[in-house]
């Protein structure tokens, strides 16, 4: 089994289109890639039923989207036989992080990934953003604890690209892991096609042997399954033989393909 828990639903200029249209694309590219199964997980700052939470100018002006109207594309998908899950991108926002999950209560996710893009309103993977106030050790330090919160909340599954602070190749002389129990830990990438050049994660991340799943982080349909020859690599080399399918959030192991 290979699958793809990462991906945004758009067309292929990246504009963001919620029709089973769009999503039979994505699968095209799936069927083509190898990968059995695809979820797609919009970041959930693009919606308005989440306009509460949001203060940044970067947020608000994106949310503006229907959750109702996205969701209902994907289980139309689901219902007609197409092989998809219902995923979302959730945000780390501290302590609104109940306020966000309560938001989202009632809608029949299958899983929902769990990210650090901020910390007090300071972006991690931009530039400046937080890397002009802080020490690559305090951003480090700063990010892994946001996420060890995330992982720790119960309001997600895994957790996407989980060493993104590494994205600029800025790195502390030495750092200890936290502990990131209960979710699964997605092998990614979309890090092969940014600065650093690498998989997320790290494999110190893998060595306890969290649960995994496979991602891609596609913004357009050519980008599913984009390199997982590397990350199916990274996996075996690190121990694993199953990776972890969702369904209405519960987990399942599956043998490796």
């Amino acid at each position: 089994m290979i699958v793809d828990y990462h991906m945004h639903l758009r067309d292929p200029r990246e504009r963001i289109v919620h029709s089973v249209e769009a999503i039979e694309r994505f699968v095209e590219q799936a069927v083509a890639r190898g990968v059995d199964e695809i979820g797609f997980t919009e970041h959930v700052y693009y919606f308005h039923q989440t306009r509460q939470v949001w203060r940044l100018p970067y947020q608000i002006e994106r949310c503006v989207y229907d959750l109702d109207s996205y969701v209902d594309a994907i289980l139309e998908a689901k219902r007609v036989g197409l092989p998809v899950k219902l995923g979302l991108e959730v945000d780390y926002v501290g302590e609104r992080q109940d306020e966000l999950a309560e938001l989202l209560d009632g809608y029949p996710w299958d899983y929902l990934l769990g990210s650090v893009h901020w910390l007090d309103g300071l972006a991690v993977d931009l530039r400046p953003g937080i890397w002009a106030e802080l020490s690559v050790e305090e951003v480090w330090r700063r990010y892994f604890s946001a996420l060890a919160d995330l992982a720790a909340s119960g309001h997600v599954d895994v957790l996407a690209h989980p060493d993104l602070v590494k994205i600029f190749d800025l790195r502390p002389k030495a750092f200890d892991y936290p502990s990131l129990d209960g979710v699964a830990l997605e092998i990614s990438t979309a890090g092969l096609h940014k600065h650093v050049g690498e998989l997320y994660p790290d494999p110190a991340l893998l060595s306890t042997q969290p649960p995994i799943t496979f991602a891609s982080d596609a913004h357009v349909p050519a980008h599913v399954g984009r390199d997982f020859p590397s990350a199916l690599e990274l996996a075996r080399a690190s121990g694993y033989a199953t990776v972890t399918v969702f369904e209405s959030r519960r987990a399942r192991q599956e043998p490796l393909g």
